[in-house]
C-alpha cells in the first residue's frame, strides 16, 4: 500500500496556484491533512514533555526556550516513524515539489532541526529566517512543512505560527497549531516566521512534527552567503530587540571565539 494513502487526496494539487503566488513568500495551510485514523495514531503516540526531555534536546535561549526537539528516528514510535517515512517518500516529495514550484527537492535523512517538536507552557520561538545551507551535504534549504497534533487547542493557549514581511513590520499570517493541520512555506532570505508565546495549561504542550527539504542547486538569485538562523524582534519587542538579543549574540560570539582559541592552542601543543 502506498504511503500516500495516509494523506487526504485533495491536499496538495488544489493549492498549487494559490501557494506559488502568495506574498511575501509562498506558503500554505491545509486542515485535515492526514487520514483521520492515522492522525489519531500519531497524536496518541507522542511522548509527554517530561518523557521528551530524556529523548531529545531542550532549548533555553532568549530566542527559543522550553522547546524540545527529537531528531533521532530510533526514538520515534511506530506511528511517528511511519509519518517520517511518508514525508520523506519520493511520491510525497514530488507533490511538494510541484506545489511549491521547486524541482529536485531532497529530504534530510538526519532531520537536522526537524522531527518531533514540543513546546511547554512559557515557551516561544522568536521570529527568524532559518539556516540556509548544510555544509556536510552542500545542500540548500528550500521548504519547511509543519504538522500539528494538538486537540482542543484554544486561542488563549497561543503557540501560533506567525509569518512576517521581510522587515518584520507586518504579520502576514497567523495559524493556530490545531490537530491535523499542516502548514508549509518556501524558505528564503525573507521567509520570517516564529511561534507566539505558548500559554497552555500544566500537563499540556504544543506538539508538532517538522520536516525540511533541500536542493543541491542554489536558489535563483542566491548571493553565496551562508548563514545560521537569523532572529529579529517583533515590533512590540523593543527590549528584546535592543538589549536581550544583542547581549546573547555577544555571549555566543565570545563562546565561539574561546572554542576556536582552545582548538588552536591544542593544535599548537600537539
Amino acid at each position: 500500500m502506498s504511503l500516500l494513502n495516509l494523506i487526504n487526496p485533495a491536499s496538495f494539487n488544489d493549492l498549487k496556484s494559490d501557494t506559488q503566488g502568495v506574498k511575501p513568500f509562498p506558503h500554505f495551510c491545509i486542515d485535515n491533512f492526514l487520514d483521520e485514523a492515522f492522525a489519531n495514531e500519531v497524536h496518541d503516540s507522542f511522548p509527554s514533555y517530561e518523557e521528551s526531555k530524556t529523548m531529545g534536546k531542550e532549548f533555553s535561549a532568549v530566542n527559543e526556550k522550553y522547546k524540545i526537539q527529537i531528531c533521532d528516528t530510533t526514538r520515534f514510535s511506530p506511528a511517528i516513524l511511519k509519518l517520517h517515512q511518508l514525508l520523506a517518500s519520493p511520491e510525497f516529495i514530488d507533490m511538494v515539489s510541484r506545489m511549491m514550484g521547486i524541482p529536485n527537492l531532497l529530504p534530510d535523512p538526519e532531520l537536522m532541526g526537524g522531527g518531533i517538536h514540543e513546546t511547554n507552557a512559557g515557551g516561544r520561538l522568536d521570529v527568524h529566517v532559518d539556516f540556509n545551507f548544510i555544509e556536510k551535504t552542500q545542500w540548500h534549504r528550500r521548504v519547511n512543512i509543519l504538522i500539528y497534533f494538538n486537540k482542543d487547542w484554544k486561542e488563549e493557549y497561543g503557540g501560533y505560527l506567525d509569518l512576517w514581511d521581510k522587515d518584520v513590520k507586518h504579520c502576514v499570517g497567523a495559524f493556530a497549531p490545531i490537530f491535523n493541520r499542516a502548514c508549509g512555506f518556501a524558505t528564503s532570505e525573507i521567509s520570517y516566521h516564529g511561534v507566539t508565546p505558548v500559554r497552555c495549561p500544566p500537563g499540556r504542550a504544543r506538539k508538532s512534527f517538522a520536516v525540511y527539504y533541500y536542493t543541491k542547486e542554489a536558489p535563483a538569485g542566491w548571493d553565496g552567503v551562508k548563514h545560521s538562523t537569523v532572529f529579529k524582534a517583533r515590533p512590540d519587542e523593543w527590549l528584546k530587540g535592543h538589549l536581550l538579543m544583542p547581549a546573547e549574540d555577544t555571549l555566543n560570539s565570545s563562546k565561539q571565539a574561546f572554542r576556536n582559541l582552545k582548538k588552536t592552542v591544542k593544535t599548537m601543543i600537539g
